[in-house]
């Protein structure tokens, strides 16, 4: 974006977003980085993403389901071997960069993101977790010595102090940046209410708890358990999981009996916000530790991106109380409980299904404080003081 006297013109720029999720895959990291293209691509700038070459090759339209799209964008998938632990992919990143021709680069990786510096290419940097080992907190001091412009972006404002500790360093305040997770209004316009929700998809019209997203450990999937025998006259319904997971959880109710729990693996994500809006109430059930997709334990600087699609459905929240997650939440949008306390999950749930007037506040607040957490706004403020001269 260029001001000439008053005059406000934006400059496309060739942005090449390097991610080491496999697209297409089912982790929430494959999910945030095709949104965030998104979200760049329909700001009017030209985006290649750059992913590993560890799948198979699909259409469009199937990503597009997958991860719940409407704006297309280029994807080149590049060579990487296993054993050489992603080193060949960051050298096959770059040299696709350059023959791109990009104006910046965009990466949740410290590899490619120091070498394009090196190089003389702007960088943001995402990061969700801090960094680990020798290297990484090496890096990380390499990247921010670099005098070519850059920004860090964190989830959480605990994550950036937690990077800086690791690396021993002091980040700049002007070049960080905390940007939150974020949700696609569009997918959550016009959504019926529960009753109506609960026809379309042909589930049982019963008053229905709903959970959405992985189910390994620290995501709660043994405090749905609990709450699924301790409430047998409430339906639950798990909607994400492994085939494997999904199985385990299965043989585990029919031994105990539970037969109130619908779960339905995984769906696409542009179908996610139906499923959403089927619940009455939507559960945060996290435990006082996260394991993420890489094995690091994330609770202290979890943001997840659900708790922004709960918001937008418009539907009353539990979550467990975790300091980070009050970043966004606030009781005046959810309610907490404590973590794998199984008696206070069933206390907040009891109360909140005999008043239907607190439900749909809750749920009214929450829609309407997420209008400020768009991928498009995140994507908008993430590119602020970047760009190219006519």
């Amino acid at each position: 974006m260029v001001n000439f006297y008053g005059f406000v013109i934006n400059i496309p720029m060739r942005i090449a977003v390097i991610t080491n999720s496999r697209i297409p895959s089912l982790t929430a990291n494959s999910i945030q980085a095709m949104k965030v293209c998104q979200a760049l691509a329909q700001l009017g700038h030209d985006i290649r993403l750059h992913a590993p070459r560890e799948t198979e090759f699909t259409s469009w339209d199937q990503l597009a389901s997958h991860y719940g799209l409407s704006r297309q964008f280029e994807i080149e998938w590049l060579p990487s071997v296993p054993i050489l632990k992603r080193y060949d992919f960051t050298v096959y990143t770059i040299l696709a960069t350059r023959k791109f021709k990009a104006d910046l680069v965009y990466t949740w990786l410290l590899n490619p993101a120091v070498l394009a510096l090196w190089l003389g290419w702007p960088v943001i940097l995402e990061m969700h977790a801090e960094v680990t080992g020798k290297i990484g907190p090496w890096l990380m001091r390499k990247f921010w010595r670099s005098s070519t412009s850059k920004r860090m972006l964190v989830t959480t404002r605990p994550l950036g102090k937690a990077i800086e500790t690791v690396a021993g360093l002091k980040i700049p305040s002007d070049a960080l940046q905390i940007a939150p997770n974020g949700v696609d209004p569009a997918q959550y316009d016009s959504l019926p209410d529960a009753v109506e929700a609960r026809h379309q998809l042909g589930l049982e019209d019963k008053f229905t708890v709903g959970f959405t997203g992985h189910i390994y450990p620290g995501r709660g999937a043994d405090l749905l358990f609990e709450l699924a025998k301790r409430m047998p006259n409430v339906n639950f319904l798990w909607v994400g999981g492994t085939p494997d997971e999904v199985a385990y959880w299965r043989d585990q109710l029919a031994g105990a009996g539970a037969s109130n729990v619908t779960m339905t693996g995984f769906v696409g994500n542009i179908r996610l916000p139906l499923y959403q809006a089927a619940a009455d109430i939507l559960l945060m059930p996290y435990t006082k530790s996260i394991s993420s997709s890489s094995g690091q334990d994330i609770v202290e600087v979890i943001n997840p991106m659900k708790m922004f699609d709960y918001m937008a459905a418009g539907r009353a929240i539990v979550s467990a109380d975790l300091p980070v997650i009050h970043e966004v939440l606030n009781d005046g949008n959810a309610v907490f409980c404590e973590p794998a306390n199984v008696d206070a999950w069933q206390r907040a749930l009891s109360e909140l299904m005999t008043d239907e007037k607190r439900r749909l506040k809750l749920g009214k607040q929450a829609r309407m404080d997420v209008a400020g957490y768009t991928w498009l706004a995140r994507g908008k403020r993430s590119l602020e003081g970047f760009g190219k001269w006519p």
